[in-house]
């Protein structure tokens, strides 16, 4: 297995990510393809600390943030960082929902809101991991019944392939015994240009988003119920521009996110298709990411918090200096009837399919 530190051109050491947690092996595996580029993976969350891919120049640089190691991942200030969200991503209003008459109450971990699957979501659990090729790792976990509020005992496969092509295929399947909500996401800090000490801001990079509508939403990110066009308004990305060129913009909705934290309605000729979603390119070192996705909508969100992160190699992750693109169905949906249904009722399958494919100018 390529897991050797010896191996691997990022730089990680797999002893940085090995311990023991309720009894389960935490470990980093390593992925590559045949143009010897590089995407490391931690099952501890199914974080990803590094996409090494080349710039115009052929320059390869790790273009995703990461933890340094599993101490930091496990007591990080930015617990989501990179990592496989559920059961739910993004939040929930007051952490309540209604199903089958019932109410449930998850933890308010976003004050007033819940947020990503609660503290103890699949961003903080241990996942069986089979590294089935050089390219190819399938994490598993059985998330039990009552687990952080929500109700079913909910058995989510997830697989990453990376491809000849410079492609993260992030393949999604979760099944449960009773009727219950699923919305899983991969909330990825893409940092184009290279991550470095500081890493730089990542809104000089030119954005593309095939969205005709977006969610507006409250002062603490729950939306507000509305579709609203894009059109004239700070999210009109249907057209390339610069992240820069808005995300300071005197409107309500741009204060809300303190820049851009939205909810972005993906055009769709047919449900569940995997279709163009989104497009960056950094002018910098001229890479770009395209992302595609089987799921309704993508949540942009530009890092607008003012945390600082360490992460691996002496490298630190000020404010802005990343665009996350989580595919995912609506926040806030089990309040929501018209929003498309995130209901898994036992003998369905969900199913989710997101790629990223990197590429250069």
């Amino acid at each position: 297995m390529s897991n050797t530190e010896t191996e691997n051109i990022c730089g990680l050491k797999r002893a940085d990510f090995q311990t023991t947690i309720n009894g389960k092996q935490t470990d980093l595996y390593i992925l590559k393809n045949n143009l010897g580029h590089e995407i490391a993976v931690t099952n501890y969350g199914g974080a990803i600390i590094a996409i090494m891919v080349p710039d115009k120049d052929g320059k390869l640089a790790n273009v995703i943030q990461g933890h340094a190691n599993i101490q930091e991942a496990i007591n990080s200030p930015a617990p989501f960082l990179s990592t496989l969200i559920g059961r739910y991503g993004n939040r929930i209003k007051d952490g309540k929902f209604q199903l089958n008459g019932k109410e449930y109450q998850l933890a308010i971990n976003n004050a007033p809101n819940a947020l990503h699957g609660g503290p103890t979501g699949f961003h903080a659990r241990v996942w069986d991991a089979n590294q089935v090729s050089e390219r190819a790792l399938v994490l598993k976990y059985v998330s039990s019944y009552g687990e952080e509020g929500f109700t079913g005992e909910v058995v989510t496969w997830v697989a990453y392939t990376f491809t000849d092509d410079d492609e993260l295929i992030i393949k999604y399947q979760a099944t449960s015994n009773k009727k219950t909500i699923v919305n899983l996401t991969h909330h990825g800090y893409f940092s184009l240009q290279g991550t470095a000490n500081p890493t730089p801001e990542a809104v000089n990079q030119v954005c593309e988003i095939n969205a005709d509508f977006f969610l507006p939403i409250d002062a603490t990110g729950i939306p507000t119920g509305e579709i609203r066009k894009v059109e004239g308004t700070p999210f009109d990305f249907r057209q390339a521009k610069p992240l820069s060129q808005d995300i300071d913009a005197d409107c309500e909705q741009i204060k809300n996110g303190g820049g851009y934290d939205h909810c972005f309605v993906l055009n769709k000729k047919e449900e569940g298709e995997l279709s163009f979603a989104a497009r960056i390119e950094d002018p910098v070192s001229g890479r770009t990411m395209e992302v595609y996705t089987t799921e309704p909508g993508v949540q942009v969100y530009t890092k607008n918090g003012n945390k600082i992160v360490n992460g691996p190699n002496g490298t630190t992750f000020p404010r802005r200096s990343a665009v996350c693109f989580e595919c995912q169905h609506f926040p806030d949906t089990p309040n929501r009837p018209y929003f498309p249904t995130v209901i898994l009722e036992p003998g369905n399958k969900y199913t989710q399919k997101t790629v990223y494919k990197f590429g250069t100018i």
